[in-house]
């Protein structure tokens, strides 16, 4: 649970908080930054001054097992206490307890410059939903290590423009600003660093309007809590489960159409690559086709929870769902299982016929088999769509 911390009255230069509501909500997480988080929320506070706009500082401290949030509340800081670790937590702990109509986020480690505050707030009066810092082209000596720079970030950040299509050129920035009535819309879960990432793909999702602007980046004051390896495979996993179509629908409809052409080709004594191919290879294309099928039915399912319990939006998805309904998956499991039955039985009555000596016809009985399996999953991964369907509005 989250809890809010004894406040003392803040400084003069704050603006009283019972006096106006805040237009600047700046939210900071805070997990043992006690040599840092006085210098931020100075910063802060100077900023909304210079502003001369009302704004609050609210840091959100994640049980820190220094004086950071006594530090920072002497300082004029709001702050908000939220035992459970990680940065989406400390984030969604600030948040809830921000009253501005924009909040402003930024770390605890002196990385960003707070004096450009008021560029993001001026990006959001001017119309912006969420406004992210690009920090790519003005890394100070030292801020960001070479792997994070010209590996990690470019690599996580291509896939989420790939899968997504942002149109972000850092899409971990920790400084970034987002107007508050959005927040409900963004549906925020992740207690993790991967919060940075899905913020901006729910962002993207909501198709809400997105700034971005060239900022500094300095080097942290303090020990980095950042485990590159674990955090970026994190983010990883976070972009491939948020995108079914790129994790499991086009891997299993590329799987599925190899192994069906190979299946084909074989099974028809046809050549290709320039020699003939045996039972062997058959079996192999069997298998991709076997496992394709299976990989795009949990692609589909996959989508279909998405849009029916987390409210996910996906043209694709909604017009497949609006053409086809659980007796088009039917006929087409049927008729791939009657097929492979057909075959079957044709090979069962030959070998009644010889005698019931030995099988020789295993070309056929590997295509009969795998047209079976496939029928089969089509069949009940239909149904199973239907059941995950009952959910519609």
């Amino acid at each position: 649970m989250s809890t809010l911390a004894p406040t003392s009255d803040p400084p003069a230069r704050a603006a009283p908080e019972d006096a106006e509501t805040p237009l600047v909500s700046v939210v900071i997480p805070c997990l043992n930054e006690a040599e840092n988080i006085v210098s931020c929320v100075n910063a802060a506070l100077e900023a909304i001054v210079r502003m001369g706009v009302p704004g609050e500082v609210v840091v959100a401290d994640n049980d820190s097992e220094d004086d950071s949030a006594r530090l920072a509340e002497q300082a004029g800081a709001r702050v908000v206490v939220e035992r459970r670790r990680g940065y989406g937590s400390a984030y969604m702990a600030g948040f809830a307890a921000s009253r501005g109509r924009y909040i402003v986020m930024a770390d605890a480690d002196l990385t960003y410059d707070f004096s450009e505050i008021p560029r993001f707030v001026a990006e959001l009066e001017a119309g912006a939903e969420l406004v992210m810092g690009d920090r790519m082209d003005n890394i100070q000596p030292g801020a960001m290590p070479w792997l994070h720079r010209y590996v990690g970030n470019p690599i996580l950040t291509g896939l989420l423009n790939l899968f997504f299509r942002t149109g972000i050129n850092d899409a971990h920035c920790g400084m970034r600003a987002l107007r508050a009535d959005v927040l409900p819309r963004l549906d925020l879960r992740t207690t993790g660093m991967e919060f940075a990432s899905e913020m901006v793909i729910r962002a993207s999702k909501e198709n809400l309007r997105i700034a971005e602007f060239p900022i500094v980046y300095h080097p942290r004051g303090g020990e980095s809590k950042l485990s590159s390896f674990r955090d970026g495979w994190r983010h990883l996993r976070f972009l491939l489960v948020h995108s079914p179509t790129h994790l499991f629908v086009i891997p299993g409809t590329v799987l599925a159409g190899l192994g069906t052409v190979i299946v084909v080709f074989v099974g028809a004594g046809l050549d290709f690559f320039g020699r003939a191919w045996g039972l062997h290879a058959l079996i192999g294309g069997a298998l991709l086709m076997i496992v394709g099928t299976q990989v795009l039915a949990l692609g589909l399912c996959a989508h279909a929870y998405g849009t029916y319990f987390m409210g996910e939006q996906d043209p694709w998805f909604d017009r497949m769902r609006a053409r086809f309904r659980l007796e088009h998956g039917l006929l087409l499991g049927g008729a791939f299982s009657l097929v492979g039955i057909a075959m079957g039985t044709v090979i069962a009555a030959t070998w009644i016929s010889h005698g019931f000596g030995s099988l020789a016809d295993e070309h056929l009985a590997v295509i009969a088999a795998s047209l079976l399996i496939v029928g089969i999953q089509i069949f009940f991964s239909s149904f199973l769509l239907s059941i995950l369907g009952l959910r519609r509005r």
